[in-house]
This record gives structure tokens, sequence and C-alpha cells, in this order.
């Protein structure tokens, strides 16, 4: 009797032609690999350097009209001179101070200087023992040649002459060394996890040749997305951390989809199947496992393109690129790699295929013994895992400053001293600026900057018609502050009332505080963060909706159910909130600090957060795809929901399990450093990817599917032709009957998924 013929879908058909043309593939994709990497080469020197400012919001307006009024801008650079006597008004001090704010005044990109001396005195300006005293300036350009810079202007400007002792900060300076160290951090820990990894591959596979390739899928991706990424700098601005993300998620989906693709060509194998035909079943299942994964996440990282920074845009660039990359090194390439090697895929030393039934494995077993009684295992799972997650409930959010440093950085150090020797922070100036045509008395305007030095928390207010402490004058005004057609003040905060979230709340006093013009223009750095995380936090609820919509929308596609894409979300929220748990008791609270090595600050940066959110969400849907594909898989085959849970967990879970392994390495790695944007990424990711992988897969998954039963699979009946048009499901495997088999001796070989 002869069989029927294959039914063929896409996959299956790239499949047979990756195989009849492989060696073509395999050399066409490394001469194109190369011709990108050359491109690739040069992309970091086209990135660019980014500020915490939103564009369009009324502080950088203010930042605007002070360049073009005054020809000077937020005071970005600080030189903090100690006089070595112990005294900043002994004139030998103010010689030497004034001789260093004149070579100041002559670099290139430097617009402005203003100082203790040169305002004669001013009290904000001089630390509260009289020992030391500030040099402020104005850098120009943007962030990326303002750092340029400054980076020449620290070992410059650091110096001690016997008379005076001086050295640098500032926000621009404190954002030079941080990308400095990242980078030093971020290509220390790359030469650790790449080596790592392929000794965490050879143990998995048990193979050096699928190691290799696994680890060349991920290196492919990294090299093409960065190339990509150069090509997009002639139209958008691409950030320079976005390469740092280009490294872990390219290395890190290159191997999750490198583990899905050779562990079902080789179970494939294992039953006897000829590579051909192996490599089309392969395609068939892991590869739309594949294909909807990177869907996946590409959609979990694409909504940043809703955000108005180019800072968090460049992420979204870099992470559907790298998910574009990786997915094609892994349907393309890989299976090219694997028709060539063929069943020398499968272990050395033996004749026999051997398959140890599912019921044989760990997971399975664990399934069951969850699956008898889910509620006592799955409500003890909730319940420690919500107790990691709490203390998210306490989460403040703040703005990063240099603290992000390790002590020991030339800039941290230097800011230590002002925090401890200086009570007010005119470095840090809100400036308050006039628009329209109104023309105030000096009267007006005294009454004005009165009224905003009683505010909680400004320490002095600067005006041409006065100088003001709590009300009353305290000096003569300014001439500086007044260009002949706009008049600023100038307000300077106390330090400690710009902590947490302070500095949110004196710039909503000062903005509500009646003035004499026709309006206002309030600026400064405290303006820029303030209006800055507000415009972030606003556009959050959009970035969640989206994230929610669009991924329920996928995993009903792949699985026809309206109620698998709802536990998927519940559960990925879990691991986020875990994630966040972990963040805010570590990083915000200070829980381990001495041993990761850093200073909590009281508060979360906002930005790396929602980055991380992204990333965690779309992993944690990439392992949601492949084990509900399993499942479903089996469900189609049997009928039987829970064996179809079973099965599936033992069949995906292993392989799950060490892709979460590699990959948090990976980012676990990153934690060494000692930059803390990194170390946030390296902790909170890690940890969400190992806890999503056992706990949520491996206890509340069975759980919850077994307390559904038959629901799991129900989606109302107008949703069945638009699952039935649109789904793109794994199809059951072929019988074995179907499917030809090999006529050569095969290798002994145990199934990946049991190994694992």
């Amino acid at each position: 009797m002869t069989d029927a013929p294959l039914p063929t879908t896409t996959l299956e058909r790239v499949g047979d032609l990756t195989y009849r043309r492989r060696w073509p593939v395999l050399i066409v994709s490394l001469i194109v690999l190369a011709g990108l990497g050359a491109v690739a080469a040069g992309a970091l020197s086209s990135f660019v350097l980014n500020r915490w400012e939103a564009a369009g919001s009324e502080s950088v307006a203010a930042q605007e009209v002070m360049w073009d009024e005054f020809a000077t801008g937020n005071s970005n650079l600080i030189l903090l001179i100690t006089a070595d006597g112990g005294d900043v008004d002994e004139p030998a001090v103010a010689t030497a101070s004034a001789a260093v704010a004149d070579e100041l005044a002559g670099e290139d990109a430097v617009a402005d200087v203003w100082s203790y001396w040169s305002l004669d005195g001013d009290a904000t300006l001089r630390s509260d023992d009289g020992a030391s005293a500030m040099i402020l300036a104005h850098v120009t350009g943007d962030a990326t040649e303002a750092r340029t810079a400054i980076a020449e202007y620290i070992p410059d400007y650091t110096r001690d002459d016997g008379v005076i002792r001086v050295q640098v900060a500032g926000s621009e300076a404190a954002s030079t060394q941080i990308s400095a160290q990242a980078t030093e951090d971020f290509l220390r820990a790359e030469l650790i996890i790449i080596p790592l990894m392929l000794v965490l591959l050879v143990i998995i596979y048990r193979r050096v040749s699928s190691a290799l390739l696994t680890l060349g899928v991920g290196l492919f991706s990294v090299i093409t997305t960065l190339a990509g990424l150069r090509a997009l700098t002639s139209v958008v601005e691409i950030a320079s951390f976005a390469s740092n993300i280009v490294l872990v998620m390219g290395i890190g989906l290159g191997v999750d989809y490198s583990l899905f693709v050779i562990s079902r060509f080789r179970e494939a194998l294992a039953r006897g199947t000829m590579v051909r035909y192996a490599l089309r079943e392969t395609l068939n299942t892991a590869g739309r496992t594949v294909v909807f994964s990177g869907l996946t996440v590409a959609a979990s990282v694409a909504v940043l393109l809703a955000l108005p920074f180019p800072f968090l845009r460049s992420f979204a660039y870099a992470g559907v690129l790298t998910v574009i990359t990786a997915a094609a090194g892994a349907l393309i390439i890989l299976p090219a790699a694997l028709a060539i090697l063929g069943e020398r895929m499968a272990r050395r030393g033996v004749t026999v295929p051997v398959s140890k039934p599912v019921e044989q494995g760990g997971w399975y077993r664990l399934g069951q013994r969850v699956m008898r009684r889910p509620i006592l295992w799955g409500g003890a799972a909730l319940v420690a895992l919500l107790a990691v997650a709490s203390p998210a409930f306490d989460l403040q959010i703040g703005v990063p400053d240099d603290r992000v440093l390790a002590q020991g950085s030339s800039v941290r150090d230097t800011y230590d001293q002002l925090r401890n020797d200086f009570a007010v922070e005119a470095n840090d100036a809100i400036q308050v600026i006039e628009t329209g045509n109104a023309s105030p008395t000096a009267t007006d305007v005294a009454g004005y900057a009165a009224r905003m030095s009683r505010i909680d928390g400004i320490a002095q207010v600067n005006s041409p018609a006065g100088v003001f402490v709590d009300g009353t004058p305290i000096a003569e005004g300014d001439e500086r502050l007044d260009s002949g057609d706009t008049v600023r003040l100038d307000a300077i905060p106390a330090r400690e009332a710009l902590d947490g979230t302070g500095g949110d709340q004196i710039i909503a006093e000062i903005r509500a505080l009646q003035a004499p013009f026709d309006g206002t223009l309030v600026g400064g750095y405290p303006a820029q963060l303030a209006d800055f995380r507000e415009a972030l936090l606003e556009r959050l609820p959009l970035i969640a909706a989206l994230i929610l919509l669009v991924t329920f929308v996928l995993l009903f596609l792949l699985s026809g159910s309206l109620l698998v894409p709802l536990k998927a979300t519940v559960l990925n929220l879990l691991s986020i909130g875990v994630m966040f748990g972990v963040l805010t008791a570590v990083f915000q609270n200070g829980l381990f600090a001495d041993v990761v090595g850093f200073t909590p600050v009281g508060t979360l940066d906002p930005a790396f957060p929602i980055l991380m959110f992204c990333v965690v969400y779309g992993l944690s849907m990439d392992y949601e795809v492949f084990m509900v594909s399993r499942i479903r898989e089996e469900y189609e085959r049997t009928g039987d929901n829970d064996r179809a849970v079973l099965a599936g967990l033992q069949r995906s879970a292993p392989l799950i399990t060490a892709a979460a392994l590699t990959l948090a390495v990976s980012f676990g790695v990153y934690a060494t450093g000692s930059v803390m944007y990194l170390q946030m990424i390296g902790i909170g990711v890690a940890v969400a990817i190992l806890v999503d992988a056992t706990i949520i897969r491996g206890i509340l998954v069975p759980a919850f599917m077994r307390l559904a039963g038959p629901a799991n699979w129900w989606a109302p009946a107008f949703l069945t032709p638009v699952f039935r048009r649109f789904g793109l499901r794994d199809e059951p495997a072929r019988s074995i009957s179907a499917l030809p088999a090999s006529t050569g001796p095969l290798p002994d070989f145990e199934t990946p998924v049991e190994s694992a």
C-alpha cells in the first residue's frame, strides 16, 4: 500500500529547499556575514549618547531660550576647588582659581563660566566650612559632543598646584564616566560569557558541533543586527547603549532558537527518520515555534516605539532587528548546517536508537505530583512568588545620579565631597525665564523672587532685582540675569530637597507661582528630570496595554484558546512582579548592596526597568510559546488534556530550563560590573528568567491547566473561523510510517529533552 502524499507547509518547503541547496545556502550566508561584519565594525562610532530629557517639554523649550537670550545653559560641568590652606577667600586661592576659570573659558566647547569668586562670594557656591568652592560651566553641543569634550577635560583639570586642588564633576562628567565604565564592564563580561556559554552548551548537547552551531547563530544575530542599526542611523538616532542590548539578546535568542531547532531535529533522528524528512519536521514544528516566539518578543520590545524618547526607541529598533536576525539564523543558516552534518548531530559511540518513554522523565513525574494536588502545589508556589514580588508595592521612581558609579571613580568621589560639604546645589539651579511681552518693574520682579524664595526646598533665588533668601533680600541683583529683552531668575535648591521625588514638588510649586510676566518657562536639570519622568510615566499604561493586547492575540493564534493567553498573561506578569520585587528590595532598599557593590539611593530609575519589563515579558512569552506548542501538539494527537500537559511539560521543560540557564548566566555575569544599570539588568533579568522557567513553567502551568481541564482549549464560536483562517500552530508529527527511515545505522541517542 502506498502512503498518501504528505501535506506541505511553507516551512516544510523551506526545509526541503534548504536541504537541497544546503552548501550554497551556507556559503552565501558566510559571505554575507563577512560583508555585514565589515559594516558592523563601524557601528559603535555611529551611535549617539542621550540625555534624560523629554522632547517638546517645557524644560527643553527653556533650555533653547537660555541659549538664544543668554548664550548659556545648565551648569553641566563642575570644577570643585579646594584650598590647600583651608580658606577659599585667601588672595592666592582667588588668583589661582580665577586663572583656572579663565583657562576653562578658553576651551572651544565651553560657552559660559561663572564661579564663587566671579559672583562676589555667592554663598551657594562655597562649602559650609569655607574650604571649597565651585567653578561652574556650560559645555555646548549634544550629549555626544559635550561628553567627548568633557572626557578630555577630566584628566586635564584634575590637578593640585600646592595652592588649590581641582576636581571635576557635573552631570555630563558623570555620564561620561558611566558610559566609559559600562563599556569596560560590558566587554569584560562578554569575554566571560561566550566561553562560559560554550561550555554550558557542550554539556547540554553532549556534542561540540551542536554547541558551536548554536553559539554561531547568536553571533550571526549580533553582527547582522549591528550592521542593520548602523544603516538605520542615517534616518534615526540610535543610542550607544543599544549595542549592549544587541549583544545580550542576540546571543540569548540565538541560543534559545537553536536549542528549539536542534532538539527537534535530534528527536526526529532518534526515531530513525531520514535527515531530509527530519529537517522538514523540524521546521514545521520547532520552526513554527521560533516564528511565533519571534513575533511575541519583537512585539514586546516594539512597543517602546510609543515612547517619545530616542534613548528607549533605540532599544525597540535593536530588539526587533535582533529577533529577526536570530530567527533567520535559526531557520535558514542552522538548517543548512544540520543538513550537511546530518546524523552526526547525534551522540557518538553507539548504534541503536533509544528513546525513553515520557513517563520516565523527571518533569513528567513532577507534573503528576502537581496535577494530583494542583491547589496545594499551585497555592504554595503562588504564595512564595507573591512574597518575593511584594517589595514592588513600595517601589519609588527616581532619577539616576553619579551614585550609579562605584566608589573610587573620580567623578563619584568629587560628588561625595559635594554632598558632604555643600548644603545647597547651585550646580542644579532651576531657571525661570520670562516669556511674552509684559514689562514688569524691578519691584514686580523683586516681589516674584521673594515669593519664590519662600517655597519649601528653595535655599536662594537670584534675580536682576536682588538675591533673596526666605523672602528677604541679602544682596544686589545679578546683571547676568537680564539680557535686555528677557529676564531670568535662578532658584537654588537645598540638596536634601531634591532627594527622591522632592524635585518634582519644587518644580510644580514654581510653575504654579503667579508671575509678573505674560508667562514663564521653567528649566534647569531638576526640571528636565521632572519632565522626563512625567512623560515616561504617563505612557506606561499605553505600553502595558499594547504588550498585553499584542501578545494575547498572538497566543490565541497559536493555541486557538482564550484561556491559554489569559493564563500566560497572568503568569508572565507574575514573573515581572518577581523581578520588580527583587529590584526594589536590592537596588532601592539596599539588600545585599555590600555584596553586589553599589550605593542604594532609595529610588529606581524608570527607564531601565521599563526596558527590562519588555525584555522579560518577551522572553517569558518565548518559553510560553514553546511549551504551549508542545502541549497543543499532544492534545491534538490524544484529545486528553492531562496527558497533553504532562507530555508537553516533559518534552519542553528540560529544554526551556537549559535555554533559561544559559540566558540567565549571560545576563547574570553583568551583575559583576561596577555600574548599577548593568547590575540591575543582570540580576533582575536572570532572576525573572529562572523563576519563569522553573517554578512558573514546572508548577503553576500544570496546576492551572489541571484545574481548567478542557476549558483550556475553549474559545467562543465566532472566533473559531478566525483561528482556522489565521492561526499558525504546530502540525502534529507525521506517523513514523509516513516518514521514511534512514537506511544506515544510527548512533545511540536519548532524545535531548530527556538528557538535557
